[in-house]
């Protein structure tokens, strides 16, 4: 060990490779500690955009076609139970889910009568889904569309699956319900956190 430690100090080329390396780790723990910090900044700037795209009435008449382009604002969605208050766009692709959290294409939009998808990030880009773990039957989820308002109650605790078991977004024909979906643990995509909702009070037309 010693010669080892001798050689590294007398030997300038393992000396500049040891100095590259050191330079590359940080580099690489400075990235991995800010990419967080730059994802929630860039959230936050998109977000004051959709909140006003939100109010936009050609937005109201697209949502009323079933039109609303994909990235678009779709729905208010307020937990206040945990502090969440977002702009959920329509789509859930990488580039959408930037805005924090998506809808599912091919599920009914936020209070029409089947199950309503959204997933949402926990870690990155605002984490607006960061406690949804500690949701508990009977908190209430707030959807505000451009055309009206409707409330959901959580009827089940949180509970986690596989992400190949999309059972969990399947159509719920003549009720009106809500699914949540967010990756779990934090930080990892191994497993799926599920909320379940149904709805309360029914869209009050703008």
């Amino acid at each position: 060990m010693e010669t080892i430690i001798a050689n590294l100090r007398t030997n300038k080329a393992a000396k500049t490779g040891i100095s590259v390396v050191s330079v590359v780790l940080l580099l690489g723990a400075v990235a991995l500690l800010g990419w967080p910090f730059f994802t929630n900044l860039y959230q936050s700037r998109l977000q004051s955009r959709l909140v006003k795209q939100l109010a936009d009435p050609a937005l109201a008449q697209e949502f009323r076609n079933h039109n609303v382009p994909v990235g678009f604002s779709l729905t208010r969605l307020q937990i206040p139970a945990i502090g969440v208050d977002t702009i959920v766009v329509e789509g859930t692709s990488e580039e959408a889910l930037r805005a924090g959290a998506g809808h599912y294409t091919g599920t009914p939009l936020p209070c029409e009568v089947g199950d309503v998808a959204i997933a949402g990030h926990r870690t990155t880009y605002g984490r607006p889904f960061s406690d949804v773990d500690r949701l508990k039957v009977g908190d209430r989820i707030i959807l505000s569309t451009p055309i009206g308002t409707c409330t959901y109650e959580v009827d089940r605790p949180p509970f986690v699956v596989l992400p190949s078991d999309t059972w969990v977004v399947a159509p719920t024909p003549g009720r009106a319900t809500l699914t949540l979906t967010s990756c779990t643990p934090k930080g990892s995509a191994s497993h799926r956190i599920i909320i379940k909702a149904v709805m309360v009070q029914t869209a009050t037309a703008a």
